[in-house]
């Protein structure tokens, strides 16, 4: 088959994918190398309140997985998040959401990749320029872009041969914290150090973990199944059950592991305070309490799982993007050759893509290492458009057969936007700054790019059903300038904070329902997509 421009898209996407290799997918994506460091970081924070931190972060992305959830099932197709934004408020936000999702996606491998061979440089020294703070040496450069593109060459395996061999990933993946919170808790004796130092953490601290200690980050890899949609074996029931199994895998072995390293540490540990908190050695702190517990052989398993699991995320994460980049393909929202399929019915153009700017990422550049650092923040920013177009498809197309139908809803999906911003806004006014500073500046392109380069006509454009994000993002920055997290200016105290952020959330909540795309152009949108299924 051939489009317009005469580039050739070979037959559909394989269906090959069923729901133990969805769940999977979704699992690995969200258990990676992050939960070695996870309960340490929140500890520092939040103290013994840091199992509060893993538990309200369970339960904001179960909010915002399950509006997801009632989505993906009508938009069953790979790189859904895209389809979503299209039906929703049309092409515009398509094609600004497509820019986000990219820039979340991206990165991943890369940094994943580079944890790889940090943990390898504390034996092979080659990797890492000395005193540089983890820069690349020509060698460490090498060595990630090969390990990048040993993932793009798994991705273009078969998708039921890619889940397969990710499933058996996975079950190491789960094993090994399992193993861990068994032995931790087995061995421990001090029982007494969740009552220690109670005036060195505040309670604000369970929601300021939530983003400095990558609580959230940690489970956002559920979305991976909705990527895969279009590759799975019976999408309206795999992708629902993945998408809310693979978070409620994910909390419980998360909450049982910030229990388990508060019991195994020792009052000496806690000398100078939770802020304190402190363990040397190459391997992180679970690692450094195996080893004052005299658990050596738990300790050279977890450096082991430090290849292992930054390997299955990185390879999940660039699946993941591939996906999202041939749904943009496939809706003309960019280049049309990032549709093209290979003999396996893989997107081939989008794999090497995902491989090439990824390298790009990997430059030993102090800068660069920054930006990879904040673009994967804005992950968050991209999930807060599930609950917008929830209530868009509830109020435009009510009648429509809905495979998971989400009771509640209309009170659900509201929280879950508001939830979604109270995050955004816990990431402090540094990063948020950077990261509206960096969206602006996309938008910028696109629309330049849109009226001077292709000459459009700008009433195609879709001023009207975007601009709501101006008071959205405008209005974020301003309340994060004006509270005391990352740098603002601290004039908002945390109750204040909490109640601004959410009555802020519901009045563009509003606007972004009001500006939809009306009911007809949703049906029509609605109405094409099931031509590319």
């Amino acid at each position: 088959m051939a489009n317009a421009t005469g580039v050739s898209v070979t037959g559909k996407l394989r269906r090959d994918a069923g729901i133990i290799g969805l769940l999977f997918a979704s699992t690995s994506s969200i258990v990676g190398s992050g939960w070695l460091f996870g309960a340490f970081h929140a500890s520092k924070i939040a103290g013994p309140l840091s199992i509060w931190s893993w538990i309200i972060g369970a339960f904001i992305i179960m909010l915002i997985a399950l509006c997801f959830a009632e989505l993906a099932a009508l938009f069953p197709r790979s790189g859904a998040l895209v389809h979503m934004s299209h039906a929703s408020h049309g092409d515009g936000l398509g094609r600004i959401w497509s820019w986000m999702l990219f820039l979340a996606y991206v990165p991943i491998p890369a940094v994943e990749a580079e944890a790889i061979v940090t943990y390898a440089n504390n034996y092979l020294p080659y990797f890492i320029q000395p005193g540089s703070q983890g820069l690349l040496t020509v060698a460490g450069f090498i060595t990630c872009a090969a390990l990048l593109g040993l993932m793009a060459l798994l991705n273009l395996m078969t998708v039921r041969w890619l889940l397969n061999f990710n499933s058996t990933i996975t079950w190491w993946k789960i094993l090994v914290p399992a193993i861990t919170i068994v032995a931790l808790i087995g061995a421990s004796t001090h029982w007494d150090v969740m009552h220690a130092d109670p005036t060195g953490y505040k309670f604000s601290g369970v929601f300021t973990a939530l983003p400095a200690a990558g609580i959230i980050f940690s489970y956002l890899g559920f979305r991976t199944a909705i990527d895969l949609g279009g590759e799975s074996s019976n999408p309206n029931r795999n992708i629902p059950l993945a998408v809310i199994g693979s978070v409620l895998l994910a909390a419980v072995l998360y909450v049982l592991l910030q229990i388990a390293f508060l019991k195994a540490l020792a009052p000496a540990d806690l000398a100078r305070g939770w802020a304190n908190l402190n363990f040397t050695g190459q391997m992180g702190p679970f690692a450094g309490l195996a080893a004052t517990l005299g658990l050596g052989w738990m300790a050279t398993l977890l450096y082991i799982d430090a290849y292992i699991s930054p390997g299955g995320t990185g390879l999940m994460y660039m699946t993941g993007g591939s996906r999202v980049l041939f749904a943009v393909g496939e809706l003309d929202a960019g280049p049309r050759w990032l549709a093209k399929l290979n003999n396996n019915q893989v997107p081939w153009a989008s794999v090497i893509l995902m491989w090439l700017v990824g390298v790009i990422f990997l430059l030993p550049f102090p800068a660069w290492q920054q930006m990879v650092n904040y673009i994967t923040s804005i992950t968050v920013l991209t999930y807060g458009l599930g609950p917008v177009a929830l209530l868009v498809m509830r109020r435009s197309l009510p009648n429509l057969k809905r495979p998971f139908h989400l009771k509640g809803a209309w009170l659900i999906a509201p929280f879950a936007f508001v939830c979604s911003n109270w995050v955004i806004y816990w990431t402090g006014y540094k990063t948020n700054t950077f990261l509206f500073i960096l969206i602006t500046v996309g938008f910028i392109l696109y629309a330049l790019h849109y009226h001077l380069v292709a000459r459009k006509p700008a009433r195609d454009f879709g001023w009207r059903h975007i601009a709501w994000l101006l008071p959205w993002f405008g209005g974020l920055w301003v309340l994060s300038l004006l509270g005391g997290i990352g740098g603002g200016k601290d004039l908002l105290g945390f109750g204040w904070e909490v109640v601004c952020v959410a009555v802020w959330s519901l009045i563009v909540l509003w606007l972004a329902v009001a500006t939809a795309l009306p009911k007809h152009e949703t049906a029509e949108i609605m109405s094409r997509m099931e031509k590319t299924v």
